[in-house]
């Protein structure tokens, strides 16, 4: 990010920013101009894209699951002294389901298109539902066929998920071309503005692109350079809410601590909400995410609660039991992948068809990863000779045009098919079919302060590191994303970089 003092063209706001814009007093309601940016009108028109989805899928399903169970026919259900037809069960059930998702916020543009608390949400609106109309039955004694529910509730949730699945990719396209973003107002210190910014331009799923900045202590600058694209520096004399209507930012992001202290943030937030401009606050908490953050008042006093990470427990358990049975499955099913892999490396190059590397896991316990070999037999007396030609990052050594790849590794490489034998390894309970990137000893001995982290939990067969650029990501990007699965993993999370690995299997990126 860099600063640019002087430009021919821009917004009249592109003046000298010695400091926040000041807060101007706060005036009636009325005699202020909403503003409606492009963020207000995409997350309008996505809504009702939902809706309309929504209803798509529940009505179909609805109607699918009577036809199925009893035909064309409307029988009849008895609910107390009066009688229902199974169409009219369908739309009550399907206009409660509807409700229920509203109820949720499973449209709240906050969540669509980024993780996967809009899938959550979507899960605990239908379980909710099917609770809620269970006791109604019970309680009603109302006979409704449980084959119905049985029908409707499981295809209705795969197709809600699904569809949403694929508005997400149509909507993640339309981001990378810079349409349905959020404009957004960053404002702090220069170091802060400058984490933030690049965290927003980095990533086009972040929802938001940056239309302006103020920045603190840099008096006379009047540009900020992001890339291709310049964005102006607001100036202090004006109010904050002039500088929104003349960008025509949809929000304020205040990077760091506030100059001012909790009164300005107040004031600021005031402003704000006259002119239908959302306020958002950085923690400063950048490996911490949402679910083990909450927030609770206390007589006036806004308290952060942050959960601390678990490393033991049901949850683990359940990973665990996931990887067991899918470890199992996979060995079984890929066997005649692995025949023919096999086959091809043998007659590729002389030597071993798998490749045994001590690796560290879990707690810092050695064990032997195997993989198919992709190098030739003697790859490790090899590397002294080529340390000199590294093009890793840290304590990592990588060539993208490695000479000690064999024809037949290089291709297996490219779709990650050498690394399908450790899911053995899985199965014995040295790995977890989702962690961080199994380290080297000599790996380990190069950590510093936090990175030792990572041996927290078990290393695993894809992770963060592998749907996020693999071999191209620097170290610092690497520990990063690892130390943020490690505080954060879910089994939700897992099935969403399992999902995004078998992706990145059909058409690779930064695999060498």
């Amino acid at each position: 990010m860099t600063a640019v003092r002087d430009s021919a063209a821009g917004p009249v706001l592109a003046a000298g920013a010695i400091g926040f814009p000041r807060v101007a007093a706060s005036r009636p309601l009325q005699h202020r101009a909403r503003v409606v940016g492009e963020g207000t009108r995409w997350s309008n028109k996505y809504r009702r894209v939902l809706v309309i989805n929504d209803v798509c899928v529940i009505f179909s399903v609805t109607l699918t699951a009577q036809v199925a169970r009893f035909g064309l026919d409307d029988v009849q259900v008895a609910v107390g002294r009066f009688s229902l037809g199974y169409f009219q069960v369908s739309l009550l059930v399907a206009v409660a389901w509807m409700a229920a998702l509203g109820t949720y916020r499973t449209r709240d543009a906050r969540i669509v298109g980024i993780g996967v608390d809009e899938y959550k949400r979507v899960v605990s609106a239908t379980v909710a539902l099917l609770g809620v109309l269970a006791m109604l039955c019970l309680l009603f004694q109302v006979d409704i066929a449980r084959s119905y529910f049985a029908l409707a509730f499981p295809f209705g949730m795969a197709g809600l998920i699904a569809s949403r699945w694929a508005l997400r990719r149509w909507l993640s396209r339309q981001r990378t071309k810079g349409h349905y973003l959020s404009q957004v107002l960053v404002l702090g210190k220069p170091k802060d503005v400058s984490y933030v910014v690049n965290q927003i331009e980095k990533k086009s799923g972040a929802a938001y692109r940056v239309v302006g900045v103020c920045l603190t202590g840099n008096p006379g600058m009047k540009w900020l350079s992001l890339g291709r694209r310049a964005v102006p520096v607001v100036q202090e004399s004006g109010s904050i809410v002039d500088a929104v209507r003349e960008l025509g930012a949809d929000a304020v992001i205040v990077a760091g601590p506030g100059k001012g202290g909790g009164k300005y943030i107040q004031e600021l937030g005031w402003q704000l909400e006259e002119s239908s401009t959302e306020l958002i606050l950085t923690t400063g908490l950048t490996n911490v995410a949402g679910p083990r953050i909450h927030a609770r008042p206390v007589e006036g006093l806004p308290l952060m609660h942050v959960e601390l990470p678990q490393y033991t427990g049901a949850r683990h358990t359940l990973k665990r039991i996931l990887d067991v049975v899918a470890s199992a499955c996979a060995l079984l099913i890929l066997l005649p992948v692995f025949l023919l892999l096999a086959i091809l490396i043998k007659r590729d190059s002389p030597g071993k068809v798998l490749f045994r590397q001590e690796r560290v896991g879990k707690a810092g316990k050695k064990f032997l990863m195997v993989k198919f070999r992709s190098m030739v037999e003697s790859a490790e007396d090899d590397l002294a000779g080529l340390l000199d030609q590294n093009e890793g990052s840290g304590v990592l050594f990588k060539m993208q045009h490695d000479p000690r790849v064999t024809e037949v590794g290089r291709w297996m490489r490219k779709y990650s098919l050498d690394e399908l034998p450790q899911f053995w390894n899985i199965l014995k309970g040295d790995m977890s079919l989702v962690g961080p990137r199994p380290p080297l000893q000599r790996e380990v001995d190069g950590y510093k302060n936090r990175a030792h982290r990572r041996l927290y939990i078990k290393p695993g067969l894809t992770g963060m590191w592998q749907t996020n650029g693999r071999s191209e990501l620097n170290w610092q990007d690497s520990i990063r994303l690892d130390l943020y699965y490690v505080e954060n993993w879910s089994l939700a999370g897992d099935l969403i970089i399992i999902w995004r690995t078998a992706l990145q299997m059909i058409k690779p990126v930064g695999a060498y």
